[in-house]
């Protein structure tokens, strides 16, 4: 990535009280899902953002626009189930020449689930998508099933098989790891993802959702790097303290290429205090935190004629009222409900 000249570096930046600056922009696309996985979503979901309250592939271009000129550089798009917007090419080209527009490299990915992904891969890619997660959490089907409450495996299979040379770089299999069940099928996970030439990346389960006051044990980040350290050679890779995965490079073995994998330790090792991110919802309104409740609202403001100035102070103001981290949001502002409606 070239640097930033001085004309295209941010006269002001998304920066919060604890002197953390944001990068990351995480744009949620819907707030549907066509899966009901037992951790993001309720089984009897139905209340969903209305259409006409969804901001619109030219509202996304313009919103993100807006976080460029903030010092934005990373944009992903998340969900709900962000394929369940029949524009999100559209979507992803107004965000490509926003990118443009500003004299930016594009940085633009996608978090999915990968349902109906293989017809529509290669007009995403085309409208200037980069980089690619797949959530995935077993490679079973009947557990698919019981873990989604949707038999749609075959669909992500087939969307699987057709990522390899679609140059999408890097792609991530992300798989969230729930229970004992999860921690056992890890290096067969892990085997199939580098096969692929893929990279592969824990979860440790949040308490956001239908699951989110299970009393439950779940697998901690040390009971996944157990499991890894038992099937591969790992050598640490030092990571930027602002990302959230600790990685690895796994050696090859007589049944699996070299590649990388991850831990994700959202709730063992939080990566609060150098979280770099922002959040935008489907309907417009900033999160400055995934937990917390608190927004500010962009959408109605741009539709009632409000300049480009005045939506970066609202951003700005969103972004410096940031909590140090999710454990200190009280129960009250603390968000217990679908991850739908933010995105992970």
């Amino acid at each position: 990535m070239r640097a930033e000249s001085v004309a295209t570096a941010p006269s002001r930046q998304l920066l919060d009280r604890w002197g953390r600056v944001a990068k990351d922009l995480r744009l949620s696309v819907t707030d549907r899902c066509n899966l009901r996985c037992s951790y993001c979503l309720p089984e009897d979901a139905d209340t969903w953002i209305p259409r006409q309250d969804l901001l619109t592939p030219s509202e996304f271009g313009r919103l993100t626009q807006v976080a460029l000129s903030l010092g934005i550089r990373k944009v992903r798009l998340t969900g709900g189930e962000p394929l369940l917007r029949p524009d999100l090419a559209e979507i992803i080209r107004q965000i490509h020449q926003a990118f443009r527009q500003a004299d930016l490299p594009a940085d633009i990915a996608l978090t999915t689930n990968a349902i109906g992904l293989a017809p529509r891969l290669d007009s995403l890619v085309n409208a200037g998508l980069g980089r690619i997660n797949i959530s995935l959490d077993t490679l079973d089907p009947d557990r698919y099933f019981a873990l989604a409450k949707r038999d749609r495996f075959s669909e992500v299979a087939a969307a699987l098989e057709k990522l390899p040379g679609s140059g999408l770089e890097p792609i991530k299999l992300n798989s969230v790891i729930l229970d004992q069940q999860s921690l056992e099928e890890i290096p067969d996970l892990v085997r199939f993802a580098l096969r692929r030439g893929f990279q592969w990346r824990a979860i440790e389960f949040m308490p956001i959702g239908p699951l989110g006051d299970s009393a439950a044990v779940r697998p901690h980040a040390r009971d996944i790097l157990a499991r890894l350290q038992e099937s591969f050679s790992l050598t640490p890779i030092e990571t930027d303290p602002a990302a959230p995965a600790r990685r690895w490079n796994v050696a090859a073995g007589s049944d699996h290429p070299a590649g990388i994998i991850g831990v994700i330790a959202s709730e063992s090792a939080p990566f609060c205090a150098t979280c770099d991110r922002t959040r935008l919802s489907a309907d417009g309104k900033v999160y400055s935190c995934l937990f917390s409740l608190a927004f500010v609202d962009l959408l109605a403001p741009m539709r009632q004629g409000a300049s480009n100035d005045e939506l970066t102070q609202l951003w700005l103001a969103a972004q410096a009222a940031k909590p140090a981290g999710h454990r200190e949001i009280s129960a009250a502002g603390r968000r217990t409900y679908s991850l739908s409606q933010i995105g992970g």
